[in-house]
Parts: C-alpha cells; sequence; structure tokens
C-alpha cells in the first residue's frame, strides 16, 4: 500500500489523465492514418484515371497507352514500389504487370480503396471500372494501380509524433505542477506537525489556526480538542493528586505525633489507649487509600468505555444491605429495602455497582441522625433500572447540592468520618455506564434521596 499522500494524490490526478492521453494518442493515431491513406488515395485515384483515360478502341480491339504522368505521381524520398494492370471482362491482361492481379470488387462502387498483400508487402490499392462502347459492343475494363505503404507509414509517423510529444509533455508537466503545488500545499500542515513535535510534554496550549487553509482547520480544532480534553484531565489529575496528598498528610502527620507520644509514655494503660488511637488513625488511612484507588478504576472504566459483563441489581442490593446491617443497627437506624423486582440486570461490573450501593447507603447512615430511617429501593422504568436510596437526616442544602459530587468535598460536622470521595466513586462508575445520578427530598420531606438510573443490559 502507498503511503504517501503526495504519491497517493499524484496517482489519483496521473491515472485518469493517462487514460486520456492514451485515447487521445489513439485517436490522434486514427486521425493520421485517415489522413495518410486519404492522401495515396487521392494519388492512386489520379493515376488510375489518367490509365482509364487512355483505353481505348483500335481495330476492334482494347488498347491502353500508359503515359509516364500516370505513374509520376507517386514520386516520393521513401522508394515506394508501384503496381498496376488493365483487365477486361474476358480477364485479359490488356495492360501492367500480369502478376499483379487483384480480384474485381464486385457490387462495390467505383473507385474501391483496399490494403491488400502483393510480394510479402502490404500494398494500398484503388480498383476503378470503366465501360467501353463500339460498333454495339459493350466491354468492362478494370483498372487496378497499387503502391506500397512506406511512405505511408512516414505521413503517419510525421502527423502522429507532434501531437504525441504534446501529449507526454503535457502529462509531465502536470505531474511536475502537481508534486510542486503538493509541496508547497502541504507546508501548513508540516508547520502543524514540526509545532506539535516540538513542544514539551505539558505544553497544552491550542494550536494557532488562523493561517491554515479552510480544508486543515477541521483537524487542527479536532487536535484542539484533544488538547482542550488533555489539559482539562491533567488539571483534574493534578487536583486530585493535590488533595489526596493533603488527605493523606493528616492521619499521618496523626500518626507521627501518636508515635512521639506513645515512645514517652510509661503508664501501661495510656499506651494501650494511644496504640487504640493509632490503630483508629491506620484504619481510616486504609479506608482513604482503597476509596482512592477504586475512584481510580471507575475513572479508568470511564474513559475505556467498554462493555462490561455486567451485575444484577437484586442480589447485589442484598449482600450490601446483609453487610451494612450492624452498622445501622449500632446507630438505631431503621435500614428498609423495597425491591419491586426480581431481576434488573445492569451493564457495570458487579464489584463496582457493589461499591455505588455500599457508598449510597454508607453515606445516608453515617448522616442520619440517631434512629433515623434509611431506606433503598429499586425499580424499573422505561428500561432502565432505578435505584433510591433515601433518609429522614438533616439533607443537604441548595448551595452545596452542585458540590457534592466533587472529590474531597464534605457537607458534614468537623467530628464526622469521612474521606469525602463516596459520592465522587459513584458519579464515575454511573457515568461511565451511560446513567445518571441525581438528589431529590428524602422521607418525609427531609434528609436526601440520591436516586441512580441505568440502562438495562441487553
Amino acid at each position: 500500500m502507498i503511503h504517501s499522500l503526495r504519491v497517493r494524490l499524484l496517482m489519483w490526478l496521473l491515472v485518469p489523465l493517462a487514460v486520456f492521453v492514451g485515447l487521445s494518442g489513439y485517436a490522434s493515431y486514427l486521425g493520421a492514418v485517415d489522413t495518410a491513406n486519404r492522401v495515396q488515395d487521392r494519388a492512386l485515384q489520379a493515376s488510375a484515371d489518367v490509365i482509364a483515360g487512355h483505353i481505348g478502341w483500335a481495330d476492334g480491339r482494347l488498347t491502353v497507352k500508359v503515359p509516364p504522368s500516370a505513374l509520376s505521381l507517386f514520386d516520393s524520398p521513401y522508394a515506394d514500389h508501384v503496381f498496376y494492370n488493365v483487365v477486361d471482362d474476358r480477364g485479359q491482361i490488356l495492360a501492367g504487370n500480369p502478376v499483379f492481379e487483384q480480384p474485381p470488387m464486385a457490387g462495390a462502387s467505383s473507385p474501391v480503396f483496399y490494403v491488400s498483400r502483393f510480394q510479402s508487402q502490404p500494398v494500398r490499392v484503388v480498383q476503378t471500372s470503366r465501360t467501353m462502347f463500339d460498333s454495339g459492343q459493350a466491354r468492362k475494363v478494370t483498372v487496378t494501380v497499387g503502391q506500397t505503404m512506406i511512405g505511408n507509414h512516414e505521413l503517419v509517423r510525421a502527423l502522429r509524433m507532434p501531437a504525441l510529444l504534446r501529449e507526454m509533455v503535457m502529462l509531465a508537466l502536470a505531474a511536475a505542477l502537481v508534486m510542486l503545488g503538493l509541496t508547497v500545499e502541504l507546508r501548513p500542515l508540516l508547520r502543524v506537525k514540526d509545532e506539535v513535535a516540538g513542544r514539551e510534554p505539558m505544553d497544552l496550549v491550542p494550536i494557532g489556526a488562523a493561517d491554515l487553509p479552510q480544508e486543515l482547520r477541521p483537524i487542527v480544532e479536532a487536535i484542539n480538542q484533544c488538547i482542550r480534553r488533555l489539559n482539562d484531565y491533567v488539571c483534574q489529575q493534578k487536583r486530585f493528586i493535590a488533595d489526596a496528598a493533603h488527605q493523606i498528610r493528616t492521619p499521618l502527620a496523626v500518626l507521627g505525633a501518636q508515635l512521639q507520644f506513645a515512645a514517652r509514655v510509661d503508664d501501661v494503660t495510656r499506651l494501650r489507649e494511644t496504640l487504640a488511637s493509632m490503630e483508629c488513625s491506620t484504619q481510616a488511612m486504609t479506608n482513604l487509600a482503597n476509596k482512592l484507588l477504586l475512584l481510580s478504576q471507575a475513572e479508568a472504566a470511564s474513559s475505556a468505555g467498554t462493555a462490561q459483563p455486567g451485575a444484577d441489581l437484586v442480589p447485589v442490593v442484598t449482600g450490601v444491605l446483609e453487610d451494612m446491617v450492624v452498622l445501622a443497627q449500632r446507630k438505631g437506624i431503621d435500614l428498609g429495602a423495597e425491591l419491586a423486582v426480581d431481576s434488573a440486570r445492569v451493564g457495570v461490573n458487579e464489584w463496582m455497582m457493589a461499591a455505588v450501593v455500599s457508598n449510597l447507603v454508607d453515606n445516608a447512615i453515617r448522616y442520619t441522625p440517631v434512629h433515623g430511617q434509611v431506606t433503598v429501593a429499586l425499580a424499573l422504568e422505561a428500561g432502565r433500572a432505578v435505584l433510591a436510596v433515601s433518609d429522614n437526616g438533616p439533607g443537604i442544602p441548595a448551595e452545596a447540592r452542585s458540590r457534592v459530587f466533587e472529590r474531597f468535598y464534605r457537607n458534614a460536622l468537623p467530628d464526622q468520618e469521612g474521606s469525602g470521595l463516596g459520592l465522587a466513586i459513584v458519579k464515575e462508575i454511573v457515568l461511565a455506564a451511560q446513567g445518571q445520578v441525581g438528589l431529590s427530598a428524602g422521607i418525609g420531606g427531609r434528609g436526601v434521596t440520591l436516586t441512580v438510573r441505568l440502562p438495562l443490559a441487553a
């Protein structure tokens, strides 16, 4: 396969142009042959007319006196040979070369022109007939004149070569101009290539497209869109890394202080209390690391956009509720489920769907006060699975609802635990499955309801 754009565009132009030149050359050749034949035929017919004009009666017999002028018409520098004969209707040769016998062209109009062979050479022949009358009798006489075709072929060549030369020069000139034009017109594209190739890895400034040809602007615009998306992604990752470092630094600092304090404590009871606090700090760091890893996996799934094996939401929801029931009982929260379907299969991995449900239920239990209520509902609606987690807690203020899905954003009291990643993970997983997540009022108009809508798997 040809990979050069110049060569491929040149082929698109030269192939039809070469076909046109070939057809034009063939037409020129046919025209040259026709012209050469007409010139030779005119000379042949003039010679035959002169010979036929000198046929007469003498003593009751047909006689022919061929003048030199009849053959002088064929003088040429190519040494062509001329043959003729005159034959009556009885087959008697009245004059000319007795060997040069050509069959009469019966039924044809006079004169007749054709190509024959004589003495292993192609010969252009004219045959004309004349009826002679004398003393009440009529005799038909046929005059045949032929000439070799050396001069004919030379005339064809002389007529054809200039046209052929012009067409070949035109073809070569077209190829040269196309290559030159492509070289000049592709310079803006090469400048774009050089500009992109010469950039630093983190130079994500869009490429200028003002001085580019109109046909190249969509390409540059597509590259700029990719640069903008990459720039947004890089900024997002930088912000994520900075936020993650900040979130991890705090428990690390607390753990370091606890270690220093434990090294100076002599009382066994206080040492055990310090070790218990260190265990809680370590568990908080572990939970934060696990959520960061889960968020990274959800983002990777969202970027890949590949089809997932899928999972049935009914066993996923029941499994998560069984795990969360102990946490709900510690706070005296009524944790219930309203499953209106027996099966609801969606195109999301089972572990991702479990992460969605567990984060939603964990948030609801965490922010709902003691003796509150949390309900998980699952239903089908217009070809979608609808998962809703409702509580009757304090809810989310209107000014904070637009930010609750941001990473590390927490709408909580200072003493409440949490990393601010739960809803961010939910959002990434739902978007990867081409679903929707939204907020509304909770149970009895209090609290909040987080609703996830996911398309059912085929």
